[in-house]
């Protein structure tokens, strides 16, 4: 396992030079290259998200993100949902177009990492390996399924208006969706810091949380009218407001962000569920094929997310970060509401019954994650080496 140095702390380093000495002395070679890695990845990095106006931290945390193994973790946290989703769609329903087994893959891919960070928070458990890998392929799974969304979406909105999308057009889509994301983080992580230094001349209270629902709002504004779904824009906001941002204004008695945002979270979330229940046909359950469809879909869904127990680094807990990769949550239902609105041959890509399918899976992923994870930590902590980062 490699450590990166946080907030400038060397000793981070010292457990990967004992680790990979302890191989032998053909190690060596090993440990020089990847202390280059390391040092040279992490002050690069660093320095460019300095001067974006960002932590030097967050750049250093990236390199260990990418150089700790996250990063295969969310390649096969997104493939292998998508396969098994695109197979239980053909099994299910073979008569459907290929268009909907594909909604059904890039549904599964995604992953809604609120429930689990909240279990890790309440065990006490963030700054452990298997969280740090958890917290950073979720991130990578969002912006990958949100990729995969747009291109089919994309593949399906042309399809509905009678065209057909050859590859160059459906890597143009791909580009589009990947050029709008990366312009957001860079664009925004530039003038964000300096939108929010400017209004600290101005005196009235809510000024913070006026700017970053304006900046929520017109990225989404902007990813819609770049013809993706406002989700991408509003995910894209979320990665860019960082509460370093809004330190002067704490400061002068402002809240804090998060904490200004509860009052119209508590309003919109159940507002959000409830919507999304209205879809519901309850009829449907009447039905024992939506049933079963039901019950693979959720057994894609958990089978597809725990496949990332498969390349997780030596001494952490696989079963751990699968099962913490596992639950749906909103991102699903989203993604559902999404496919609910896309016609195909003159019906919706996802039907009642597929719609109530995609609603018990979610529901079934999202409640099964908390006790299953604190079970896999308990166990985890007895038969296995669970690190804490050093800060």
């Amino acid at each position: 396992m490699i450590y990166v140095s946080v907030g400038g702390s060397a000793n981070a380093l010292l457990p990967l030079a004992v680790a990979e000495s302890s191989h032998g002395t053909d190690a060596v070679p090993t440990v020089l290259l990847l202390l280059a890695f390391v040092v040279v990845g992490a002050k690069l990095a660093g320095e460019l998200f300095e001067r974006l106006g960002q932590p030097t931290v967050l750049g250093e945390l990236l390199v260990g993100v990418a150089l700790g193994n996250a990063a295969l973790v969310a390649v096969v946290g997104v493939v292998t949902p998508m396969l098994l989703g695109f197979g239980v769609g053909e099994l299910s329903r073979p008569n459907e177009s290929w268009m909907l087994h594909a909604f059904l893959g890039a549904m599964l891919a995604a992953t809604s990492v609120g429930i689990t960070a909240r279990v890790l928070k309440d065990a006490d458990a963030l700054r452990t390996d298997f969280a740090r890998i958890i917290l950073g392929a979720a991130i990578i799974d969002d912006v990958l399924g949100l990729l995969v969304l747009a291109v089919v979406s994309g593949i399906i909105t042309a399809a509905g208006t009678g065209t057909a999308l050859s590859l160059r057009a459906m890597l143009l889509i791909l580009g589009k969706a990947f050029g709008f994301l990366v312009a957001a983080l860079l664009v925004g992580s530039f003038l964000s810091p300096r939108l929010f230094r400017t209004a600290m001349a101005l005196r009235t209270h809510g000024v913070v949380l006026s700017l970053s629902l304006g900046f929520c709002f017109l990225l989404s504004y902007l990813a819609l009218k770049a013809g993706l779904a406002p989700i991408v824009g509003a995910f894209a906001a979320g990665l860019v407001l960082e509460e370093v941002h809004f330190e002067g204004h704490v400061k002068r008695g402002e809240r804090p962000l998060h904490e200004s945002l509860e009052p119209l979270i508590a309003l919109l979330v159940p507002v959000f569920f409830v919507k999304m229940g209205m879809l519901v046909d309850v009829r449907s359950f009447t039905s024992l094929s939506v049933l079963g469809f039901a019950a693979l879909l959720t057994v894609a869904a958990i089978v597809g997310k725990l496949a990332c127990a498969l390349p997780a680094p030596k001494g952490v807990s696989g079963l751990t970060i699968g099962l913490g990769m596992m639950p749906r949550g909103e991102v699903g239902l989203i993604f559902a509401g999404i496919g609910a609105q896309l016609v195909l041959g003159g019906r919706p890509v996802v039907d009642a019954g597929t719609y109530a399918a995609a609603v018990f899976m979610v529901v079934a992923t999202t409640m099964a994650t908390p006790p299953l994870l604190l079970w896999s930590m308990r166990r985890a902590g007895g038969s296995t080496r669970v690190r804490t980062l050093k800060s």
